[in-house]
């Protein structure tokens, strides 16, 4: 296996979806808190990143394995069969991921507390029942909400825990201040899958994976996917008005021109290969722009 297929088998390019959310959890500790454990946090991001390849390799291999449409999905578009792969040498990679990235979380739960190995086993239970499992919730009409909320939310919120544990308080308060801030990337995040199903409806049905466009119809879900960019940046400008992020993070703005311009290619045409990577682009580009410009406070 070598490195460029090894890069596709755990979707290296889409792992923006998990390094930007976790960036936005420092900028918020330190803004809010003032705090932050570098060695904490670098050991977190070590074990995140770690078992987000794992995740992503372990969709690779359960949809090769489901796959009904043996042919055409096995054998042209999945990377394992396209690539012939070794299916043994692949589970082995991906056990190996995952028990790595779960010692470190153990660790930091003895150091941080049970809070943290809670949080942390619910995102391994996300990640591992995504897409696997008699009924995987990537097939069900939940799966945008699993993985926006996984990916967007529980990885700031373990980011703003791991660095504030010594005074942190399960509040309504402080849950709600860092949902809203990590809102505009859980919404993202979403908007990746709910993108990729538009695309994949007709495959998807033919594999029996009915997610939430089969319910919604093409139509309401492209409606929706246009609406969640919306809601992410009014999450941004009412982050800056109650006072949770600094006026620079509005410097998002100048973000959506791209954005919008992405959004009228995505409709135009739903076709995988061709604008899937919008939906790729706003949240990278997005995600992005609002760390940089969080940032931005700290060097005044």
């Amino acid at each position: 296996m070598n490195l460029t297929v090894f890069l596709e088998l755990v979707e290296f390019k889409a792992k923006t979806a998990s390094v930007l959310p976790f960036f936005i959890g420092i900028c918020f500790s330190l803004y809010n808190f003032h705090k932050l454990h570098l060695g904490l946090v670098l050991l977190y991001f070590i074990a995140m990143f770690i078992f987000n390849m794992a995740v992503d390799i372990l969709d690779n291999y359960n949809d090769y394995h489901h796959a009904t449409e043996i042919h055409d999905y096995r054998e042209k578009t999945n990377i394992i069969g396209r690539e012939n792969l070794d299916l043994k040498l692949v589970f082995q990679m991906m056990m190996g991921m995952i028990i790595v990235s779960a010692l470190i979380g153990i660790g930091l739960s003895f150091v941080v507390g049970w809070p943290f190995l809670l949080m942390g086993l619910f995102c391994y239970g996300v990640g591992i029942f995504y897409s696997s499992g008699p009924k995987p919730l990537s097939s069900l009409p939940l799966g945008e909400v699993f993985s926006g909320l996984t990916m967007g939310f529980m990885i700031t919120c373990l980011c703003v825990y791991l660095n504030t544990y010594e005074v942190f308080q399960w509040s309504f308060t402080n849950i709600s201040e860092i949902f809203l801030i990590s809102l505009p990337n859980t919404l993202w995040i979403a908007n990746l899958m709910l993108a990729n199903n538009i695309c994949d409806l007709e495959e998807d049905e033919k594999n029996n994976r009915f997610t939430l466009v089969h319910y919604l119809g093409k139509q309401r879900a492209i409606r929706l996917f246009v609406g969640m960019n919306l809601v992410a940046f009014l999450a941004i400008l009412l982050s800056v008005v109650i006072g949770i992020a600094p006026w620079s993070m509005l410097g998002t703005i100048f973000a959506v021109p791209y954005i919008y311009k992405q959004i009228q290619m995505f409709l135009t045409k739903q076709v995988k290969r061709e604008t899937f990577i919008c939906a790729v682009r706003i949240l990278a580009v997005g995600a992005a722009v609002q760390v940089i410009s969080f940032a931005l406070v700290f060097l005044f």
